[in-house]
């Protein structure tokens, strides 16, 4: 009877990862994150279809850049999206040079989304060097852009790895669930993943849906903010 029962569990689990994901309307502030397998995005679909953010990749590891990311990134600015920009970090490649080739692919203006640093995998690193290399990476780009970057990861690998280590900077956190992630140290989400099998015009296939934990005023007070000019009178 248990193994009956826990081949059924694993059935059902199946099933619900291969769903549709159902837009949650009870949140204010919407957003996607895509790539290049999105193939040619109608940008003007999507911000007339509620969408208020977006994320796309721009780079990958020490050189790869998504081959689609200058098109999107002028898409997304042509239509008035908030965007932002992530990175694929590999924790056993070398921290400063991932950071160049984003720094050299990715051009930010006052009100994007600070920079995104996607953390997945250990690559054969330890914890040390993980948590090392994520600060070297954050702190290039801080310093570069002048505002604090966004850590991306699943709640598993953020509860494993990184929990109570980046208490500083706001976090991306992917579960898909209908129940909001649950981080181990105790602190809040900025933004949530919550399932990768979205549907929206302008996009042919599945795309991951997020939101944002707050209002459309506290995500603009997150974006870049212009330059301050100095007066002298």
């Amino acid at each position: 009877m248990r193994y009956i029962f826990s081949i059924s569990l694993i059935i059902v689990f199946a099933y619900a990862c291969k769903q549709q994901t159902i837009r949650m309307d009870e949140y204010e502030v919407h957003g996607i994150d895509v790539s290049h397998y999105q193939s040619r995005i109608q940008w003007d679909s999507i911000v007339n279809n509620g969408i208020h953010f977006a994320f796309v990749k721009a780079t990958e590891g020490l050189s790869m850049k998504d081959s689609l990311f200058t098109h999107n990134w002028a898409e997304m600015n042509r239509v008035g999206i908030k965007r932002g920009a992530y990175h694929f970090y590999y924790p056993s490649l070398s921290a400063e040079e991932q950071a160049k080739n984003f720094l050299s692919s990715v051009e930010l203006l006052p009100g994007d989304l600070p920079p995104v640093l996607d953390v997945e995998v250990l690559a054969g690193s330890s914890k040390v060097r993980l948590i090392t290399g994520i600060r070297t990476w954050l702190y290039l780009t801080e310093i570069e852009y002048g505002v604090k970057p966004i850590l991306y990861t699943n709640l598993k690998f953020y509860n494993k790895y990184l929990a109570g280590q980046f208490d500083d900077y706001p976090v991306w956190i992917a579960r898909y669930n209908t129940r909001e992630p649950s981080l181990a140290c105790g602190r809040e989400w900025q933004f949530w993943q919550y399932g990768n099998r979205g549907r929206i015009a302008g996009i042919a296939g599945d795309v991951d849906f997020n939101v944002f934990q707050g209002s459309w005023y506290e995500l603009e007070e997150l974006c870049l903010s212009p330059p301050t000019v100095l007066s002298y009178q």
